[in-house]
């Protein structure tokens, strides 16, 4: 089963993204994207396949986003992909693909939207919240 996730170990949500895949019995294949990024035709490819804009997956907190004056309105989609080449850091994270489709996993429970198979126990955040029950459920939110 190939799960790919485009990877910060650096970020607790993509580190728990991760964490949930394994859970389901899956190792995925990782892509530390700050080391090895997408190319610009690849990324525009996962945009169009999670069906959101160019606008949506890039990331403003930590990254030269506003420097680079990316948040006018006029800036077009090619501006935002040229920065995102040359700033890799500036693509939002994580991005999981699964035969089931792509996603941008934000918050990381949205992994199991896509996941091809189910929780296999207990799963918590690195903060401690319980995500999936010992029965492999989805915990019920407050």
């Amino acid at each position: 089963m190939d799960v790919i996730v485009y990877h910060n170990p650096q970020c607790g949500t993509s580190r728990n993204v991760i964490g949930l895949i394994r859970n389901a019995g899956i190792e995925p294949h990782i892509i530390e994207y700050l080391k090895t990024p997408p190319t610009r035709l690849l990324l525009r490819q996962l945009i169009k396949r999670m069906g959101v804009s160019v606008r949506d997956v890039v990331r403003k907190k930590g990254t030269p986003f506003e420097d680079l004056g990316l948040g006018a309105p006029d800036v077009t989609d090619d501006r935002l992909l040229d920065a995102m080449m040359e700033h890799p850091i500036l693509i939002e994270r994580p991005i999981v693909v699964t035969p089931f489709g792509v996603k941008l996993c934000r918050p990381s429970e949205v992994v199991l939207d896509i996941l091809p198979v189910p929780q296999q126990g207990e799963f918590r955040k690195e903060d401690g919240e319980i995500v999936i029950d010992a029965a492999g459920r989805r915990a019920a939110t407050a």
